[in-house]
């Protein structure tokens, strides 16, 4: 299984760190040359591989960690997205429901990356919270976690695990989903709340 961030600004490097900590290697990339950001990747360490958006989409799971503006400009990048899967870490803050024509932001979304999969998550943490290490006191920080695809919402799900979270599923994009999403000036429900899980 392969793994890349779209986006290298703040959210973008608070993932590439919890890949680094659990040593998973992850491509990162901007629009942007991959020489302009190949030292802030190597300071994160080893694992984070700088590339051009090109080669990064051909990675299996991808990070859509840019502005919510953008996504268009990266669904582009492939004709199709067969086979796989994308979170949605974007924020449609400020962005009205009219202009979405009244959908949840990640339902519009996963309309541009024709044939992949989409599961919205990661993204309701500041990228100083999202950085940390997720263990906290004997817990683990929660991520929450929503897809119209069960089967990419269970995949994501061992992912977060994997990079040490506790996801929580929330369900569709149109039922839980919406209490991670921002509409127009307002934040969904659960965003901002920092949350750990102790079993």
């Amino acid at each position: 299984m392969s793994y890349a961030i779209i986006g290298f600004g703040n959210i973008g490097q608070a993932l590439a760190k919890a890949f680094a900590r659990n040593g998973i290697e992850v491509s990162v990339a901007t629009t942007r040359d991959p020489e302009s950001f190949a030292s802030a990747a190597a300071a994160i360490g080893p694992q984070i591989i700088p590339k051009t958006l090109a080669d990064a989409v051909k990675a299996d799971i991808v990070f859509l960690a840019v502005r919510f503006e953008s996504y268009p400009d990266v669904a582009k990048a492939l004709p199709t997205w067969k086979g796989k899967t994308m979170i949605d870490v974007t924020n449609a803050y400020g962005v009205s429901p009219e202009e979405l024509g009244g959908e949840p932001s990640s339902r519009v979304v996963a309309q541009a990356f024709t044939g992949g999969r989409l599961v919205k998550g990661f993204n309701h943490l500041g990228a100083a919270v999202l950085g940390q290490d997720p263990a906290v006191k004997g817990g683990r920080r929660v991520v929450f976690l929503a897809s119209d695809d069960d089967g990419a919402a269970a995949e994501i799900g061992a992912l977060a695990e994997n990079l040490g979270f506790s996801p929580i599923k929330l369900g569709g994009l149109s039922e839980g989903g919406l209490l991670v999403q921002a509409r127009g000036n307002s934040w969904g429900q659960l965003i901002f709340k920092d949350l750990v899980k102790f079993d």
